[in-house]
């Protein structure tokens, strides 16, 4: 089952990431760093939902932010392999970096009105697993999976597009639970198509 993804958009990214690439190692940056950086910078992302509460403008500093986060995102790995630089530390710290920059980014959502936070808890467990299972499909096969239709990068893209309509003042929280049971469906989707993968002979 091959499920448009925005994953599916790596390698040309990461083409154009190479020349920041080369030159944050050259002023001695770390892959490591570029993780911690990811998850404070996310941590900064989910303050600035909360100030859009009084300010909409915010909304659209997220929705540019939050591809800087993908930057980061995809700078720490590149780097590690290129250099040579992959450890088991590394590789510890980049997944739960991803699982913990997700909590930062995406818990002010229980703070909206009318939005139950229970919601938001199964929306963040979901994710969680979801990268779990990823990471299990690497242990299992040695290739971590990546597969959508709901993987880290899609989540990112559905934010985005959802601070832009806020900070459009388009008229969306009265419809966020419904927005987030649709994602929560996506994501058992794309947790069961990895488990599949995985599990392939």
């Amino acid at each position: 089952m091959n499920i448009p993804s925005t994953y599916n958009l790596k390698p040309a990214f990461q083409r154009l990431l190479m020349p920041a690439m080369q030159a944050l190692r050259r002023w001695g940056i770390s892959p490591n760093a570029l993780t911690w950086m990811a998850i404070a910078w996310s941590g900064a992302l989910g303050w600035m939902f909360v100030q859009g509460f009084d300010d909409p403008r915010w909304y659209f500093a997220i929705a540019a932010g939050l591809l800087l986060r993908m930057v980061l995102n995809a700078l720490d790995g590149m780097m590690a392999r290129h250099f040579e630089m992959t450890s088991t530390a590394g590789a510890f710290l980049n997944e739960l970096g991803d699982v913990v920059s997700d909590a930062l980014v995406m818990w002010p959502l229980a703070l909206l009105p009318g939005v139950h936070p229970g919601w938001v808890g199964g929306l963040l467990w979901l994710s969680a697993l979801n990268e779990m299972t990823g990471v299990l499909g690497g242990w299992l096969k040695g290739e971590r999976r990546y597969e959508g239709p709901m993987g880290k990068s899609d989540r990112t893209l559905v934010w985005g597009l959802f601070c832009l309509l806020l900070g459009a003042g388009v008229e969306v929280i009265q419809r966020v639970e419904q927005g987030i049971a649709v994602v929560m469906v996506c994501l058992v989707l794309s947790t069961f198509i990895r488990i599949r993968k995985a599990l392939k002979p």
